[in-house]
Order: C-alpha cells, then structure tokens, then sequence
C-alpha cells in the first residue's frame, strides 16, 4: 500500500523508464504569399557518367537506325514478296517480246507500262533475288490473265515462247519458196544476199519465235535439205544411172512436179530410171515448164502448146538427152525416197488417168492407148465445165430481168 508521502514527495517526476512525449508544436498560419508560392518539387537523379558518354549516345543512335532499317526492311520484303506472287493486274491473256540483248530494267519497265505487272522494282528485284536477272530468253511469250510477277519471270526465262509456222510445200521453187519467207510478216530483216541453188531447200513446216530473222530460216532450210539428201543418197540403191547427188536431186525434183500421190512416186521414178538405162529422153511436161518460165512458175490458166515442147532450152527434156542441167524445184522426202529406191517395173510410159494419178504402161502401143482415154476424159470434162458456165449465164440473166 503506497502512502500518501511518498506520492507526494514523487509528484511531478517520471518513471524512470518512461519515455517523455514530444509536445505538440504550436501552430504557426501562413502568410498569403507563402501559401501561393508552389513547393518545390523532387529534383531528379542525378545521371552516370557512362550515360553522360559520347561513345555509348552514338552506340544507342547507331542500335536505334538498325532496329529501324530492321523493321523497314522486314516490311519490304513482306510487301515485296506479296506484290511480287500476287495475281497480276492484267484481265486479258497478252503477248509479250523479249527483245534481243533486253536486260531485265528494260523488260520490266515494259511490263509495267503494258499494265501486265503493278511495280518494275519489285520485278526487278525478285529476278535478282531469283538469280534470273541474266536468264531472259529472247521471244514471244504469253502472259495469262492475272498472271503474277512470279509466274511472268518463270515464263520469261524458261524459253518457251509462242512459236510461228511457215509450211514450205513440196515441189516449190527456191523463188517461190523465198517469195512466202519474205512475206512473213513474225520474221524479221532482210533475205540472204546470195539466192540458194535450185533444190537446195527443205520441203518442210519451220515452228520459229518471233525476232527469227529470214536469214536464219534460209539457212536452216539449207541445212535440213543437205542432211536429209546426204542420208537418203547414202543408202541408195546400187547401179542406178545418176552420176551425183546433183543429179540425185534433178530427178527426185522431176518426179516430185510429175505426181503429188506418195504412193505414185516410187513408180514414177522407176520409169524415169528405166528410160535413162536405155537412153530414152525422159520427156517430163514439168521440164518444159521450168525451162520457159524458171522459177517463177507457170501460170494456171496458161497451157503447155506443141510450141512450147518444141522449144530448145537446156531444161525441155523433150529436146535434150539425160537430165537438166539443175533441179526444177524443191523434192520432198518421199521423192528423194523414191528416187533413192524405184519400183522395179517394165514401164516405159504414163500419163493421168483423171483421177489424180497416173496409168502406167510399158510399151508404146498401150501408151497410147491409155492416152487416148485420158483425152476422152478431158473432152467430157470440158463439156461438163462449159455447160456449167452457160447454166450459169442463163440463172444471172433470168435474176437480172
């Protein structure tokens, strides 16, 4: 029990382990500017010196271009690889030249210009991209409607472009066939300088692309006819009466002009062979032709008189011995075939028989026979045509009335 003395004797002191409380500090208003002014704020860090570095600000300048050329980059590729496959803004299929010695600047700037692709950039470098920039074939190509870069560069470089004919028929001059070359409108520059020998020619269909130049076809003419006479020559049949593969191709062009049945022209050249062995002239009615009109060829409305196979000329084999001095024309394969490897006959003679081919026979008397008959059929021929005309007449004049 704690005595009152001894509260009073504490009074006023603490405990000894009391802790003695901060008094409230008193408060002090403010003054109307001091609560205007703003308080200042939190000053900021302080920076490094390895920020403060020139070196590490050019680092970061240089980091921040190439994640930006990254970034454009990765863009552009996306943008040209879609440009570059997708479909083309061409509706229609087109054609399209590469032109000899066009790198592949010029070819897509013209791409671009016929509408057939959206960006010559983009062309131009996938070709690089591609490794075809220097693989574009020269030709004519077709580009299908909405053809893509992609799919026009491929065809570009593949080679396959669009190719061109020009049928050569059997039995043609070297005139005659030089005259279709040049009218060619797909082949291009002049005719060779030098006019080809008679017969020197192939009888062939030519598949060229355009830009194929005449020359080039000239020459490959040549050529094909040279390898395919020096095959067929080399496997001619033995001890036949031809001295040389000129006078080879003389008579393959003789029999090429007498029949345009393949199946007559074994025969044919039988005869004529047959003839040459016993020294008989080979009296050919084409021979007559050429000798007269060369190798511009007789017009279809002219016919052969009793003057025209009395004429002299080096050609008309009804007034020489042997063969002409030339070919006539251009043989075909099965001529030079035929010639290389006659049907061995008796016959001696044929003329037409009025329906396209020929009647053959071995000796004068039946020649004549069969001549006879040919000429009937000429007659009634010409009477069938000439009432047909007058038939004709008549139907105008009742229409005109």
């Amino acid at each position: 029990m704690t005595n009152d003395g001894d509260n009073a004797a504490n009074f006023g002191q603490r405990e000894n382990n009391e802790v003695p409380k901060e008094l409230p500090r008193p408060i002090v208003p403010k003054s109307a500017a001091e609560v205007l002014r703003p308080e200042p704020g939190v000053p900021p860090p302080k920076r490094s010196r390895k920020a403060r570095s020139q070196t590490v600000i050019f680092l970061n300048f240089i980091m921040s271009v190439m994640v930006f050329a990254a970034i454009g980059a990765g863009l552009g590729a996306y943008y040209g690889k879609r440009e570059f496959e997708k479909a083309g803004p061409a509706a229609d299929a087109a054609t399209f030249v590469v032109k000899r010695g066009s790198g592949v600047g010029d070819v897509a700037t013209q791409l671009e210009n016929r509408n057939l692709i959206t960006d010559a950039r983009v062309f131009r470098y996938g070709a690089k991209i591609l490794k075809l920039e220097n693989k574009l074939k020269a030709g004519e190509y077709e580009i299908r409607a909405g053809a893509s870069m992609r799919d026009i560069l491929a065809s570009l470089s593949s080679g396959k472009s669009v190719l061109h004919s020009l049928t050569i028929p059997e039995g043609l001059t070297v005139m005659q066939i030089l005259t279709r070359i040049g009218e060619n409108e797909v082949l291009t520059g002049d005719m060779p300088a030098d006019v080809p020998p008679e017969g020197s020619l192939l009888a062939d269909t030519q598949r060229f692309s355009r830009g194929t130049t005449r020359a080039e076809i000239v020459q490959k003419l040549m050529n094909d006819q040279k390898k395919l006479v020096d095959e067929i020559w080399a496997r001619r049949q033995p001890n036949l009466p031809i001295k040389d593969i000129n006078e080879f191709v003389t008579l393959a062009s003789i029999v090429e002009k007498e029949t345009g049945k393949a199946d007559e022209r074994p025969r044919v050249a039988g005869v004529f062979i047959n003839r040459l062995n016993k020294g008989m002239r080979l009296q050919s009615d084409p021979t007559i032709i050429y000798g007269i009109y060369g190798g511009r060829g007789k017009p279809a409305d002219v016919p052969i008189r009793r003057s025209d196979i009395d004429k002299q000329t080096p050609y008309n084999t009804y007034q020489i011995d042997g063969l002409p001095p030339t070919p006539i024309a251009n043989p075909g394969k099965d001529a030079l075939e035929a010639v290389a490897n006659p049907s061995k006959t008796e016959d001696l003679f044929f003329v037409a028989d009025g329906t396209g081919g020929h009647v053959f026979a071995p000796s004068l008397d039946e020649h004549n026979e069969n001549v006879a008959r040919w000429r009937e059929i000429e007659a009634k021929a010409a009477q069938e045509a000439k009432a047909k005309a007058a038939g004709g007449a008549r139907a105008v004049e009742g229409q005109s009335q």
